[in-house]
This record gives structure tokens, sequence and C-alpha cells, in this order.
């Protein structure tokens, strides 16, 4: 029987992101979707495992070498980059090595970027990257205000691709895949894009929704008009009436979205989320360590379920979770970026060093510095990582290099605080995060200047003195200097401000900042937001 005897639905389709193997691959495929079709099991799990292998065959090859993979890509990148307006100011025709493209390539952010987007704005081409880009991802900076990320046609693949393979990784190592015959939800950001120089233009979330493959379509949650709604909590409820009655398998957002959508489920119904899709067995997120939101969001749905963490930026798809058994995020060294990292110590001196990966060691914090075939060069991302391992090459997210807090020169940062709160908890069983955030208070009405952690509890510790300082003191083992601060009198130890229920919800809310991929920053060394919370205190 050929293929096109099956409905239209079942028909084995080169969609986007998932090629045919071979010519031999499609009558494969046409048996496969013949068995599936008769015997009434799902398509899509069915066909996973063996592309699934295939991944998990080609991402071996090049993670297991990983200095040759950086270097194809880096020589790539200089080739494609020689006739670009970039290319010819930073003299790329004589740059041969990664040592010449330190000296011609300065570390930049967005702000020094913007001067060739802005002509790619104007319509420009070959200024960045050859051509024009496809898309530019719309991005809120905190002091460039709007940022215009590059996306172009060979950069697309990295977006698209990587998010597909970190779910085939799973896939391969735990041989589950009826995650995938079930519904599918991404909690995101609205698809409708608009145009900047005949460049479509939207959120990251937006532009990688117009790429879901054909064979994960029909399945796909919420509908196009629901995701387009703005206002976040209007687009939750129809978002819920789309999904309560539906046989949801796998759920993708940010922790804290996440948990809100669940919240809300519960309020509805009465019931844990795993009465309510008893086949929900997959949890993708990143953007945010989930610790903090893993107790209550667990408890929430009644069970524990396996988990993807992945690392996506608008700049580039970073990383994702390749194994459940290992550390770390599998950083992608084969997807058109070129990687630098710069020791954090080092980030703000005149002239830092800029590593390529066989010069990392395990356990330091690095900047992260990406040169990549979207037309970005030198571009700090703004994200600090450690490496866990180097066969392969694994990550974990520790902060963002201009959040921290070192208002008397403690200097602690993200992965201290999160590692704080995560030991202190392992001693209080009870309590329960929805959301924190930290800041200085250097100049408070009465007593010594002190660490403000602000935090809403879903469940309070049973006495909220021992667990401040049950908090302070884990944050003093972790940061020697932040100890001789409070051992010298400098500052007194950390102070609670306990926030009263959906405090971090409404103050989004008032930042028009509610949903998608917004965050609050774990911590900041100023007080711009801590003043805006202390408003919602309890």
């Amino acid at each position: 029987m050929r293929c096109n005897l099956l409905p239209s639905t079942l028909r084995p389709q080169r969609a986007k992101g998932f090629p045919l193997l071979s010519v031999a691959g499609v009558s494969f495929i046409c048996k496969v979707h013949l068995f599936s079709y008769f015997c009434g099991m799902g398509i899509r799990s069915v066909l996973a495992k063996p592309f699934a292998a295939y991944i998990a065959k080609e991402t071996k090859s090049w993670s297991l070498n990983p200095i040759q993979s950086q270097q194809k890509v880096f020589h790539s990148l200089i080739a494609n980059g020689k006739n670009t307006l970039f290319g010819k100011d930073h003299g790329f025709e004589a740059i041969q090595a990664h040592s010449d493209f330190i000296k011609q390539v300065p570390v930049r952010d967005y702000e020094m970027l913007k001067p060739y987007v802005e002509r790619v704005l104007h319509g420009e081409e070959n200024i960045l990257w050859k051509g024009k880009p496809e898309y530019f991802a719309k991005t809120s900076g905190t002091t460039s205000g709007t940022k215009y990320i590059p996306i172009t046609k060979d950069s697309v693949p990295n977006h698209i691709n990587s998010a597909r393979n970190a779910l085939l990784s799973y896939v391969h190592e735990t041989g589950n895949a009826k995650f995938l015959d079930g519904g599918l939800i991404f909690l995101s950001g609205s698809p409708e894009l608009t145009e900047k120089a005949g460049i479509k233009t939207g959120r990251l979330s937006g532009i990688v929704n117009h790429h879901v493959p054909g064979y994960l379509r029909s399945n796909q949650k919420p509908s196009y008009t629901t995701n387009c709604i703005e206002d976040w909590e209007e687009k939750l409820d129809k978002i819920i009436d789309e999904t309560i009655h539906e046989n949801m398998t796998l759920i993708s957002g940010i922790p804290p979205w996440a948990q809100m959508y669940f919240d809300r489920i519960v309020a509805k119904t009465g019931k844990k989320i795993k009465d309510v899709f008893p086949n929900f067995s997959m949890f993708v997120y990143g953007g945010v360590n989930f610790e903090p939101y893993r107790a209550k969001l667990f408890e929430t749905i009644g069970k524990e379920i396996d988990s993807v963490e992945t690392y996506p930026a608008s700049e580039g798809f970073i990383a994702y979770q390749d194994s459940q058994k290992e550390e770390g995020l599998l950083l992608l060294l084969n997807s058109g970026i070129f990687f630098e990292f710069i020791p954090s110590e080092e980030y703000f001196n005149d002239k830092p060093r800029r590593l390529s990966i066989e010069e990392v060691e395990l356990g330091r914090n690095y900047a992260v510095v990406i040169n990549s075939n979207a037309g970005l060069w030198g571009y700090s991302i703004g994200d600090t990582v450690k490496f866990v391992s180097k066969n392969p090459y694994r990550i974990i997210v520790s902060g963002r290099i201009k959040h921290f807090i070192s208002a008397f020169g403690e200097h602690v940062i993200g992965e201290e605080v999160e590692k704080a709160m995560k030991q202190t908890m392992e001693k209080f069983p009870e309590v329960k995060l929805a959301e924190f955030t930290v800041a200085p208070n250097v100049a408070p009405s009465e007593g010594m200047p002190h660490h403000e952690w602000l935090i809403e509890f879903a469940h309070e510790p049973n006495d909220e003195i021992f667990f401040a300082m049950e908090l302070d003191n884990q944050l003093r083992k972790l940061n020697v200097y932040y100890d001789d601060l409070i051992t010298g009198n400098i500052l007194r130890t950390l102070r609670i401000t306990s926030l009263k229920k959906n405090a971090f919800i409404d103050y989004m809310k008032s930042q028009g900042k509610l949903g998608g991929q917004n965050k609050v920053p774990r911590l900041s060394n100023d007080r711009k937001i801590a003043d805006e919370l202390v408003k919602f205190a309890s």
C-alpha cells in the first residue's frame, strides 16, 4: 500500500526540522505509519525512537571531538564574515586563528553592536552577516531599551533543531516517547510578527512558534488565536479553557508561569494536576534555576515527573540537558556558535582573558561570549556559566554577570543565593517557595546595613528567625567576603521580608511584564526592584 492511501494527517512529510533520513527511510516510515494507523499506536512516539537514535549518534560524534567541532565553526564563521561590513572593519582577511580574532574584535554588548544593527534596520545588506536577517528577535534591555537581535537563515536551525534534539536526547536515553502522542503546551509570548525594514520582527518564542514542525502542530496548544493574546491573565484563562479537558502530556515554560497555570487549574477544578492531566509526564523549562520552584511545582502536580532543562536565548540556543543521569547541560559546540569564556573575576578588566573551549577549567565561573552565524561577534550575552564536565562539555548556568550584590565588596552572585536557599530548605522541609529576590539595604531606617531577602512563601517556615539564621550561615559558607563583612560587623545578618501571596505576579503586572519569558532577577545591586516589592509585604 502506498502512503498516499492514508489520511493526509498520517502521511510522512519532510517537515521543518525533521528530515526523512534516506530514500530507504521513506519505505520504513510508510510501514511505521501503516502499523501505527491500523494498530492504534501513537505515530509520533514510534517515529521518534529511530530518529532519536540517529540524533544521539550524531551528537556523540561532535561532542567527543569538541576542539575540532569548535575550530570548524570558527573557520566557517570567519570565511562567511569576510565580505560583511563588520568583517571588513575588523580585518577578517588577516584572521587565521583565535589569537588573531581576539586582537581584531573586542568584546561588546548590545550598545556597542547597535550602530551595525541600526544599519540593518535601515535596510542595508551584508552588514553583520551575508544578506539580511530572516528575523529580528525583539527583547527589552535594562539599559539599551528595546534590542533587536538578528536571526539569519543560517542561524534558524540552531534555535529549532536544538529544541528538538533536547527532547530526542531524552527519548533515546529513557526509551520514553509516549508524551509526544498527547497534547503539548508551550507557555510563551505572542507569535504575532511585525516588520522592520522588511524583516519579520517579534519575540523569540513567537518566531520559534512559526517553525514548530508539522508533525507536532496537530497536538500543540494553545491555539494560534489564544497565543496572540497580549494580556497574560486573559491569555492564561483561555489556555486553561483549551487544555483542561485535553490529554496534556508535555508542558513547557518558565517555572513561575507554569506554576501560575497549574494554580489556576487547581483553583478551578479542586484537583491536583495529575488528576486533571493523568498522562502529563514531561516538563520542559529554561530561563531560571528550577530548584527553588521544584518542591511547590511537584506538590501542585501531585507527583514528580521527568523534566528537561534548556538554555535558549535570543542570541542563540546555548545548551540543553542531554541526560537524566548526568549533571549539567550539553554545550552546543557544532551549532553555528563559536564560544569564548572570560573568567568572571576578570570581566570588568581592561583586557580580560578570552578563553576557547580547550582552555576552560572545571568549577570556575565564566562570562559567556558568542560569535555566531547570526552575525554576532565578540558578543557578551550577560550570563555566567560553570563547567561541570569536559567529556563531554557540560555547564550549569550560574547567574548574570551584572546581577550581583557588592555594595560592600562582597560580590555575592546568583548561584550562591540559590544554593544557600536550597541548602536551607533541606533543613526546613515544611518550607516551599513561590519566588524570591535579594537586594542590599545600605541605609536602613534603623540598625546596620544588611542584605534583604524578599520572599514569597508558598508554605512558611515554622520559625522564620531560625530559617533566616540558617540561610545567613549557608551564604557565609559559600562566600568568604560576605562572611568577613558579618564577622567584622560591617554588615549585620540578612533580614527576610515576607511578601503576601501573588506579590511577584502583582509586581510583574504593575511593570507590564506578566507572563511569557519575563522573570524577576534573582538579585540586584540596587533597590529598584526591592523598593517596589516591599509594597507587597505581608
